[in-house]
This record gives C-alpha cells, structure tokens and sequence, in this order.
C-alpha cells in the first residue's frame, strides 16, 4: 500500500521542540521531492519546508528559517522535520507530501505534482 504516516506531533510548550517523522511505505521514495506543509484552524495550508530528490537543495519559509530544519533519510524512506523554538502561532496540523519538485512560488516552498499527502499530524504549542 502507498502510504505517508507522520508521527511525533503533540503539546509543548512555547520555546521547546519537536521533530516530526513521516515514514513512506510503497514507492520508491528516494525518486521524489520531499516537503512539509501545516494548516492551522481557519487558515490556508502553509508550505514549510521542501527538499530535492537528490537532497542538495532546501528551501524554507520565512516564517520557520533558521528554527524548522527539513532532512532525508531515503535508506528509511523517512523525511524530519526538526522544529526549534516553537511559538504558539506554529500550532497546526503538519502534512508531509512528496512530488516531482521542490521549488518555490511568491516565496513559499512549493513541491510540484504532488503524488501523495500524509493524513497529517498535530502541533500544539502553549504560551
């Protein structure tokens, strides 16, 4: 079966960690872009973070540089994301998806073609 399944969502506080895992099953997941993505209640779904098929180039939206770092594992068919200094505003459910690119559009990280969605996992940051 062709599956994304992220874990390591849950509550912390403002200024703590977390890193999300989602694990692929099913394809040949070193032949895609890799990319995370949130949605917080009432809002539009956000770009984070996307990485290269071949995992040479990253791009990062303002909003999570220099805090949220994306990395591939492709020998475990896993992609991270690695978020430091949380703040109550990053308080959403966090997707990964996998596609053709990794590129950007009016500054926010963008993977092309999508091929699949994880069914997404939960952040909650408090103040």
């Amino acid at each position: 079966e062709v599956q994304l399944v992220e874990s390591g969502g849950g509550l912390v506080q403002a200024g703590g960690s977390l890193r999300l895992s989602c694990a692929a099953s099913g394809f040949a997941f070193d032949r895609y872009a890799k990319g995370w993505f949130r949605q917080a209640p009432g809002k539009e779904r956000e770009g984070l973070s996307c990485v290269s098929t071949n995992n040479s180039s990253t791009i990062y939206a303002d909003s999570v540089k220099g805090r949220f770092t994306i990395s591939s594992d492709d020998a475990e068919n896993t992609v991270y994301l690695q978020m430091n200094s949380l703040k109550p505003e990053d308080t959403a459910v966090y997707y990964c998806a996998v596609g053709e690119t990794c590129t950007e559009r009016s500054g926010s990280p963008l993977i092309t073609a999508v091929y699949r969605w994880g069914q997404g996992t939960l952040v909650t940051v408090s103040s």
